[in-house]
């Protein structure tokens, strides 16, 4: 069994943890305020920007997976400093730098997105996280880490709550057949990175060495609207139809006065108003992950919150 360390719990990193363990790995996940044990998964309290510590919770391991993340309205301040941890952690370790990324830092595109596309964004998120992967990129090209980023969409699937536009914000109104608020257009096409898989990426590309030193798109489905995929929910919940409502800007504005996070999303509105479509025909040409089909995300998702909902009360 190798030892394998995750840094953050939230869904990426948590059904990552849990895939590793699956597979019968030693797994240590390292958050801020640590956890309970569960089977096969060691929980640690620790800064992730401290390095010296950090390198000390990941010495002999053969992975360092980031999939921990500041507050959304914190990226441009914090970022930097947890990126350069892991680098350092990656270089003192020998551990192979597992970066989860996104899609913010090729900006807005026209048509479908690869990997080749230039970082051109020029927003503050995008930028940072575009400048994470160049830095370590750099590094892995000097052979000072081993490093390799996997990139994905807006995540969905179970886990996903209060981050996710096919989130908390809509499964719940839609198992009670409400209707619910897009962010912007509800019929462009939009590609949803199912969790599941971005899990089952990160985790091959691990232990892929010629996967290392560039980035790569997580299997994903072909892109649906917000519209098609709240039908696919409403059908699966048995809700009946479900109205979908573009929210008004100035409904938009307002909320951003009093919500850090909708003041944020303002910079990547764009990714809601156009297509944005991602293209992982370069992973799956090389690697064995594919995306989860459309129908068995949905119906994996309307359980999971129909569990959680029915705890909840």
């Amino acid at each position: 069994m190798n030892l394998h360390v995750v840094i953050g719990f939230g869904p990426a990193g948590a059904a990552t943890a849990r895939l590793l363990a699956e597979r019968g790995h030693t797994v240590r996940v390292i958050t801020r305020s640590g956890r309970s044990p569960e089977p096969g998964i060691e929980h640690v309290a620790l800064d992730a920007t401290d390095s010296e510590r950090l390198t000390e919770a990941v010495r002999g391991a053969v992975a360092l997976y980031s999939c921990g993340a500041p507050p959304y309205h914190r990226w441009a301040s914090e970022w930097p400093s947890l990126a350069s941890s892991l680098r350092a952690t990656a270089e003192a370790t020998g551990a192979v730098l597992v970066m989860l990324g996104n899609l913010y830092g090729y900006g807005p595109v026209d048509g479908p997105m690869t990997e080749e596309l230039p970082l051109a964004a020029t927003g503050t998120k995008g930028r940072v996280r575009a400048a994470g992967w160049e830095q370590a990129r750099a590094l892995h090209e000097q052979g000072r880490i081993k490093a390799v980023e996997v990139r994905a969409s807006d995540f969905f699937g179970p886990g996903v709550t209060d981050g996710g536009h096919l989130a908390g914000r809509v499964v719940p109104a839609v198992l009670r057949g409400k209707s619910v608020s897009s962010l912007g257009d509800p019929d462009t096409p939009h590609s949803w990175s199912y969790i599941p898989d971005v899990a089952a990426a990160l985790a091959e590309v691990a232990g892929e060495e010629r996967a290392w030193g560039r980035a790569w798109h997580v299997p994903t489905a072909p892109a649906l609207s917000t519209r098609e995929m709240v039908d696919r929910l409403a059908t699966e919940a048995e809700t009946g139809p479900v109205a979908v409502r573009r929210l008004p800007s100035a409904v938009l504005g307002l909320a951003s006065l009093v919500s850090p996070l909708l003041r944020e999303l303002k910079e990547v509105r764009y990714q809601f108003d156009r297509p944005f479509i991602m293209d992982a025909s370069a992973y799956e040409a090389e690697f064995a992950v594919r995306a989860t089909p459309v129908d068995e995300q949905v119906k994996a998702t309307v359980e999971w919150w129909r569990e959680r909902l029915a705890t909840a009360r």
